[in-house]
């Protein structure tokens, strides 16, 4: 019996992991997961060419849904869309609130034919990019180090995530 034990254990029987296989995937996996965010970014400054304001809130949260999912999957991790929307509304809370008044001028301006609708844009575009890359980013940090959208607490992250607003004001002025 306990030669049969010994057998089963034996380091011939037990299937060697490639280490080096497995941290290559991570970085793969990060990185690709740091180019969904880069991508969706650029394509929710997209959407502050619509005209109408409030409609672009609504279409730069849907981007912002569909990047997160993108990201869960990167992951494995289960998504369902009525938990992820309120996280990142949690999220975005402080930032909106800081940046509303902008978002007011910017939507008024936009109003102005031709000259204010140029200047709306470029405002409306910076925001939704730099909140578009805080948030993808702050979900890949979260996967990253193993969390899931139940264990997901946006109250913790905040101050984490107006650093990341600030790091994705650069992305978005550096890729206009």
């Amino acid at each position: 019996m306990e030669e049969e034990l010994q057998e089963k254990n034996s380091p011939e029987l037990v299937p060697k992991l490639n280490l080096e296989a497995v941290i290559d995937g991570r970085i793969d996996r990060v990185k690709q997961a740091h180019n969904t965010v880069n991508k969706y970014a650029l394509g929710s400054m997209a959407v502050a060419i619509v005209p109408l304001p409030l409609v672009d809130l609504v279409a730069v949260s849907g981007v912002q849904l569909k990047m997160v999912h993108n990201i869960a999957k990167q992951y494995e991790v289960p998504f369902s869309r009525d938990l992820v929307k309120p996280l990142i509304a949690s999220l975005l809370g402080d930032i909106i609130t800081v940046t509303m008044a902008k978002y007011v001028a910017t939507n008024l301006v936009k109003l102005v034919p031709v000259a204010g609708q140029i200047s709306g844009f470029a405002s409306s575009a910076a925001l939704f990019g730099a909140a578009t890359y805080a948030v993808g980013k702050i979900f890949v940090e979260h996967f990253e180090s193993g969390g899931t959208f139940l264990n997901f607490e946006a109250d913790k992250m905040k101050n984490h995530l107006q650093q990341l607003f600030e790091e994705g004001q650069q992305f978005v002025a550096k890729n206009k």
